[in-house]
Protein backbone atom coordinates (compact mmCIF):
# COMPACT_ATOMS: atom_id res chain seq x y z
CA UNK A 1 0.00 0.00 0.00
CA UNK A 2 0.75 3.60 -0.96
CA UNK A 3 2.96 5.31 2.09
CA UNK A 4 0.94 7.80 3.88
CA UNK A 5 1.50 11.44 3.86
CA UNK A 6 1.79 12.69 7.95
CA UNK A 7 0.02 16.02 9.00
CA UNK A 8 2.61 18.47 9.96
CA UNK A 9 2.94 19.32 13.34
CA UNK A 10 2.59 22.97 15.14
CA UNK A 11 5.67 24.55 15.85
CA UNK A 12 6.82 24.86 19.51
CA UNK A 13 9.24 27.56 19.41
CA UNK A 14 7.93 31.03 21.20
CA UNK A 15 6.18 29.18 23.80
CA UNK A 16 5.53 31.53 26.64
CA UNK A 17 6.85 30.69 30.41
CA UNK A 18 2.86 31.18 30.78
CA UNK A 19 2.53 28.48 28.91
CA UNK A 20 4.92 26.04 30.40
CA UNK A 21 3.21 26.81 33.56
CA UNK A 22 -0.20 26.06 32.40
CA UNK A 23 0.82 22.84 30.95
CA UNK A 24 3.05 21.54 34.31
CA UNK A 25 -0.18 22.46 36.34
CA UNK A 26 -2.18 20.42 34.15
CA UNK A 27 -0.07 17.62 33.95
CA UNK A 28 0.39 17.73 37.88
CA UNK A 29 -3.52 17.64 38.03
CA UNK A 30 -3.78 14.01 35.45
CA UNK A 31 -1.39 12.44 38.17
CA UNK A 32 -3.63 13.36 41.38
CA UNK A 33 -6.75 11.78 39.06
CA UNK A 34 -4.99 8.80 38.37
CA UNK A 35 -3.46 7.98 41.65
CA UNK A 36 -7.28 8.37 42.84
CA UNK A 37 -8.43 6.08 40.45
CA UNK A 38 -5.76 3.57 40.98
CA UNK A 39 -7.17 3.61 44.79
CA UNK A 40 -10.61 3.15 43.52
CA UNK A 41 -10.05 0.66 41.32
CA UNK A 42 -11.60 2.31 38.82
CA UNK A 43 -8.56 1.45 35.87
CA UNK A 44 -9.79 2.03 32.54
CA UNK A 45 -9.58 -1.42 30.78
CA UNK A 46 -7.70 -1.38 26.98
CA UNK A 47 -10.25 -1.37 23.77
CA UNK A 48 -9.71 -3.89 21.90
CA UNK A 49 -9.75 -3.64 18.08
CA UNK A 50 -12.92 -5.85 17.92
CA UNK A 51 -14.46 -3.15 20.51
CA UNK A 52 -13.24 0.25 18.61
CA UNK A 53 -15.60 1.94 16.44
CA UNK A 54 -15.46 0.96 12.74
CA UNK A 55 -14.70 3.38 9.96
CA UNK A 56 -17.83 3.08 7.94
CA UNK A 57 -17.43 5.21 4.85
CA UNK A 58 -20.14 7.41 3.03
CA UNK A 59 -21.31 5.36 0.57
CA UNK A 60 -24.82 6.47 0.56
CA UNK A 61 -24.74 7.44 -3.25
CA UNK A 62 -23.39 4.35 -4.85
CA UNK A 63 -26.13 3.74 -6.51
CA UNK A 64 -24.76 7.06 -8.80
CA UNK A 65 -21.30 5.46 -9.95
CA UNK A 66 -22.28 1.67 -11.30
CA UNK A 67 -21.80 1.21 -14.67
CA UNK A 68 -24.45 1.27 -16.73
CA UNK A 69 -24.62 -1.81 -19.99
CA UNK A 70 -26.82 -4.48 -21.04
CA UNK A 71 -28.26 -7.47 -18.87
CA UNK A 72 -26.98 -5.54 -15.88
CA UNK A 73 -26.98 -7.35 -12.09
CA UNK A 74 -25.29 -5.90 -9.74
CA UNK A 75 -24.35 -7.44 -6.34
CA UNK A 76 -24.11 -5.20 -3.49
CA UNK A 77 -21.28 -5.75 -0.85
CA UNK A 78 -20.99 -3.48 2.03
CA UNK A 79 -18.23 -1.32 -0.05
CA UNK A 80 -18.24 -2.38 -3.48
CA UNK A 81 -20.32 -3.23 -5.93
CA UNK A 82 -19.87 -5.65 -8.82
CA UNK A 83 -21.46 -7.11 -11.97
CA UNK A 84 -21.06 -10.57 -12.27
CA UNK A 85 -20.41 -12.67 -15.94
CA UNK A 86 -21.56 -16.65 -14.51
CA UNK A 87 -20.19 -17.75 -18.25
CA UNK A 88 -16.75 -16.22 -17.72
CA UNK A 89 -16.29 -16.45 -13.96
CA UNK A 90 -15.12 -13.14 -13.77
CA UNK A 91 -16.64 -9.70 -12.96
CA UNK A 92 -17.51 -7.89 -15.83
CA UNK A 93 -17.01 -4.55 -13.36
CA UNK A 94 -16.33 -3.66 -9.77
CA UNK A 95 -16.95 -0.31 -8.21
CA UNK A 96 -16.67 1.53 -5.03
CA UNK A 97 -15.66 5.05 -3.71
CA UNK A 98 -12.68 5.29 -1.81
CA UNK A 99 -11.67 8.09 0.25
CA UNK A 100 -8.76 10.05 1.94
CA UNK A 101 -10.73 9.21 5.33
CA UNK A 102 -10.85 5.79 4.38
CA UNK A 103 -6.67 5.97 4.08
CA UNK A 104 -5.75 7.25 7.16
CA UNK A 105 -7.16 4.34 9.01
CA UNK A 106 -4.97 2.46 10.59
CA UNK A 107 -4.92 -0.92 8.50
CA UNK A 108 -6.50 -4.10 9.54
CA UNK A 109 -4.30 -7.06 9.21
CA UNK A 110 -4.58 -8.76 5.48
CA UNK A 111 -6.98 -11.32 5.07
CA UNK A 112 -5.60 -14.59 3.93
CA UNK A 113 -8.66 -17.07 2.86
CA UNK A 114 -10.05 -16.79 -0.26
CA UNK A 115 -14.24 -17.35 -0.13
CA UNK A 116 -16.79 -18.68 -2.28
CA UNK A 117 -19.53 -15.55 -2.84
CA UNK A 118 -22.84 -16.61 -2.26
CA UNK A 119 -24.23 -13.51 -3.58
CA UNK A 120 -23.69 -14.20 -7.27
CA UNK A 121 -24.42 -17.22 -9.90
CA UNK A 122 -22.43 -19.55 -11.47
CA UNK A 123 -20.42 -22.44 -10.80
CA UNK A 124 -18.80 -20.91 -7.44
CA UNK A 125 -15.38 -20.32 -8.14
CA UNK A 126 -13.10 -22.24 -5.26
CA UNK A 127 -9.60 -20.81 -4.92
CA UNK A 128 -8.56 -24.18 -6.13
CA UNK A 129 -9.61 -23.10 -9.62
CA UNK A 130 -6.66 -20.87 -9.77
CA UNK A 131 -3.93 -23.66 -7.89
CA UNK A 132 -1.15 -24.57 -10.10
CA UNK A 133 -2.94 -22.79 -13.30
CA UNK A 134 0.41 -20.40 -13.44
CA UNK A 135 -2.30 -17.24 -12.40
CA UNK A 136 -2.95 -15.64 -9.49
CA UNK A 137 -5.83 -14.41 -8.16
CA UNK A 138 -5.79 -10.89 -9.33
CA UNK A 139 -8.07 -8.55 -6.59
CA UNK A 140 -10.48 -5.73 -9.02
CA UNK A 141 -11.17 -4.13 -5.80
CA UNK A 142 -7.78 -4.11 -3.71
CA UNK A 143 -6.91 -5.53 -0.40
CA UNK A 144 -5.45 -2.11 -0.01
CA UNK A 145 -8.16 0.23 -0.68
CA UNK A 146 -10.32 -2.04 1.82
CA UNK A 147 -7.78 -2.12 4.57
CA UNK A 148 -9.59 0.06 6.86
CA UNK A 149 -12.63 -1.98 7.99
CA UNK A 150 -12.11 -6.35 9.12
CA UNK A 151 -15.13 -6.49 6.69
CA UNK A 152 -14.45 -4.81 3.76
CA UNK A 153 -11.01 -6.48 3.95
CA UNK A 154 -12.75 -9.68 4.33
CA UNK A 155 -15.53 -9.17 1.38
CA UNK A 156 -12.35 -8.24 -0.83
CA UNK A 157 -11.06 -11.59 -0.86
CA UNK A 158 -14.31 -13.31 -2.49
CA UNK A 159 -13.46 -14.97 -5.43
CA UNK A 160 -16.34 -12.70 -7.19
CA UNK A 161 -13.49 -10.04 -7.03
CA UNK A 162 -11.21 -11.94 -8.57
CA UNK A 163 -9.62 -12.39 -12.21
CA UNK A 164 -6.62 -14.66 -13.29
CA UNK A 165 -3.77 -12.47 -13.56
CA UNK A 166 -0.10 -13.36 -14.51
CA UNK A 167 2.04 -13.00 -11.73
CA UNK A 168 4.53 -10.58 -13.19
CA UNK A 169 1.53 -8.27 -14.30
CA UNK A 170 -0.11 -8.42 -11.08
CA UNK A 171 2.83 -7.72 -9.16
CA UNK A 172 4.11 -5.62 -11.69
CA UNK A 173 2.07 -2.77 -13.35
CA UNK A 174 -1.31 -3.61 -11.65
CA UNK A 175 0.20 -3.21 -8.15
CA UNK A 176 1.30 0.44 -9.74
CA UNK A 177 -1.58 1.45 -10.42
CA UNK A 178 -3.28 0.62 -7.83
CA UNK A 179 -0.93 2.16 -5.52
CA UNK A 180 -0.93 5.40 -7.59
CA UNK A 181 -5.05 5.06 -7.91
CA UNK A 182 -4.67 5.57 -3.30
CA UNK A 183 -2.26 8.55 -3.50
CA UNK A 184 -4.91 10.27 -6.14
CA UNK A 185 -7.24 9.73 -3.66
CA UNK A 186 -5.32 10.90 -0.55
CA UNK A 187 -4.52 13.81 -2.64
CA UNK A 188 -8.20 14.43 -3.86
CA UNK A 189 -10.47 13.86 -0.97
CA UNK A 190 -12.15 10.58 -3.04
CA UNK A 191 -12.34 9.04 -5.99
CA UNK A 192 -14.67 6.40 -7.91
CA UNK A 193 -13.03 3.50 -9.17
CA UNK A 194 -14.41 1.03 -11.43
CA UNK A 195 -12.05 -1.85 -12.53
CA UNK A 196 -12.71 -4.71 -15.20
CA UNK A 197 -11.16 -7.53 -17.41
CA UNK A 198 -11.62 -7.27 -21.12
CA UNK A 199 -11.93 -10.30 -23.48
CA UNK A 200 -10.68 -9.53 -27.08
CA UNK A 201 -10.78 -13.00 -27.51
CA UNK A 202 -13.89 -15.38 -28.38
CA UNK A 203 -12.87 -18.77 -27.09
CA UNK A 204 -10.63 -17.15 -24.00
CA UNK A 205 -8.01 -19.60 -22.11
CA UNK A 206 -10.21 -21.57 -19.16
CA UNK A 207 -8.96 -22.33 -15.65
CA UNK A 208 -9.84 -24.78 -13.27
CA UNK A 209 -12.84 -27.27 -13.16
CA UNK A 210 -15.09 -23.61 -12.90
CA UNK A 211 -13.61 -22.75 -16.26
CA UNK A 212 -12.56 -19.43 -15.09
CA UNK A 213 -11.95 -17.31 -18.40
CA UNK A 214 -8.59 -15.24 -18.66
CA UNK A 215 -8.91 -11.90 -19.84
CA UNK A 216 -6.53 -10.37 -22.57
CA UNK A 217 -6.41 -6.66 -20.66
CA UNK A 218 -7.57 -5.06 -17.60
CA UNK A 219 -9.20 -1.50 -17.35
CA UNK A 220 -9.89 1.19 -15.01
CA UNK A 221 -12.19 3.68 -15.10
CA UNK A 222 -11.18 7.05 -12.32
CA UNK A 223 -13.10 10.18 -11.60
CA UNK A 224 -12.71 12.80 -9.04
CA UNK A 225 -15.80 14.58 -8.55
CA UNK A 226 -15.13 16.62 -6.05
CA UNK A 227 -14.79 20.58 -6.05
CA UNK A 228 -14.25 22.99 -9.16
CA UNK A 229 -11.63 20.67 -10.87
CA UNK A 230 -13.12 18.00 -11.73
CA UNK A 231 -11.49 15.40 -13.67
CA UNK A 232 -11.47 11.90 -15.01
CA UNK A 233 -8.90 8.89 -16.93
CA UNK A 234 -9.10 5.65 -17.89
CA UNK A 235 -6.31 3.15 -18.63
CA UNK A 236 -6.47 -0.38 -20.32
CA UNK A 237 -3.44 -2.41 -19.74
CA UNK A 238 -2.55 -5.37 -21.83
CA UNK A 239 -2.49 -8.51 -19.68
CA UNK A 240 1.29 -8.84 -19.81
CA UNK A 241 4.72 -7.86 -17.71
CA UNK A 242 5.24 -4.34 -19.12
CA UNK A 243 8.23 -1.80 -18.89
CA UNK A 244 6.32 1.09 -20.08
CA UNK A 245 4.77 3.88 -18.26
CA UNK A 246 1.24 3.95 -17.00
CA UNK A 247 0.97 7.44 -19.14
CA UNK A 248 1.20 5.24 -22.27
CA UNK A 249 -1.86 3.33 -21.20
CA UNK A 250 -3.97 6.39 -20.48
CA UNK A 251 -7.20 6.55 -22.21
CA UNK A 252 -10.31 8.75 -21.90
CA UNK A 253 -13.24 7.56 -20.74
CA UNK A 254 -14.86 7.43 -24.01
CA UNK A 255 -12.18 5.36 -25.32
CA UNK A 256 -12.93 3.20 -22.39
CA UNK A 257 -16.74 3.32 -23.13
CA UNK A 258 -16.23 2.11 -26.41
CA UNK A 259 -13.84 -0.54 -25.42
CA UNK A 260 -15.77 -2.53 -22.94
CA UNK A 261 -19.47 -1.49 -24.32
CA UNK A 262 -20.39 0.28 -20.63
CA UNK A 263 -21.60 3.87 -19.73
CA UNK A 264 -19.36 5.04 -16.97
CA UNK A 265 -20.56 7.72 -14.56
CA UNK A 266 -23.43 9.07 -16.89
CA UNK A 267 -26.07 9.31 -13.86
CA UNK A 268 -23.46 10.90 -11.36
CA UNK A 269 -22.09 13.36 -13.75
CA UNK A 270 -24.96 15.19 -15.90
CA UNK A 271 -25.50 15.31 -19.84
CA UNK A 272 -23.17 18.75 -19.98
CA UNK A 273 -20.44 17.82 -17.54
CA UNK A 274 -20.28 14.03 -18.66
CA UNK A 275 -19.52 15.22 -22.35
CA UNK A 276 -16.67 17.20 -20.89
CA UNK A 277 -14.77 15.10 -18.88
CA UNK A 278 -15.07 11.93 -20.54
CA UNK A 279 -14.09 12.93 -23.71
CA UNK A 280 -10.53 14.56 -22.07
CA UNK A 281 -7.18 12.55 -21.34
CA UNK A 282 -5.17 14.84 -19.68
CA UNK A 283 -2.57 13.29 -17.36
CA UNK A 284 -0.78 16.16 -16.53
CA UNK A 285 -3.54 16.32 -14.17
CA UNK A 286 -2.37 13.32 -12.45
CA UNK A 287 1.24 12.51 -10.43
CA UNK A 288 2.61 9.81 -11.24
CA UNK A 289 5.05 8.56 -8.90
CA UNK A 290 8.48 8.26 -10.66
CA UNK A 291 10.10 6.25 -7.56
CA UNK A 292 7.37 3.74 -7.74
CA UNK A 293 7.63 2.87 -11.49
CA UNK A 294 11.75 2.39 -11.33
CA UNK A 295 10.80 0.19 -8.52
CA UNK A 296 8.35 -1.67 -11.01
CA UNK A 297 11.00 -2.14 -13.57
CA UNK A 298 13.50 -2.77 -11.73
CA UNK A 299 12.52 -5.40 -9.26
CA UNK A 300 8.83 -6.04 -9.70
CA UNK A 301 8.59 -6.80 -12.87
CA UNK A 302 11.86 -9.75 -12.19
CA UNK A 303 10.05 -11.38 -9.30
CA UNK A 304 8.81 -14.60 -9.91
Amino acid sequence: MAKFRQNHGQSTRGTSFMSRAVGTTIGLIAVLILGFMKLGNFEQTPISHSQQEEFIPDITDEINYLPEHDNRRPVHHSYYSLDYNAELEVPNWVAYKLTEASLKVKNVPRAKRFKTDDKVKGRSVKHSDYSHSGYTRGHMAPAGDMAFSERAMQESFFMSNMCPQLRQFNNGIWRELEENVRDWAYDNDELYVVSGPIFNNRNPERIGKAKVAVPDAFFKAILDNEGSKKKAIGFILPHTKSDKHLRQYAVSIDELEAQTGMDFYGELLGDSLENVLEAEVDINKWAFDKKRFKQRVEHWNKEK
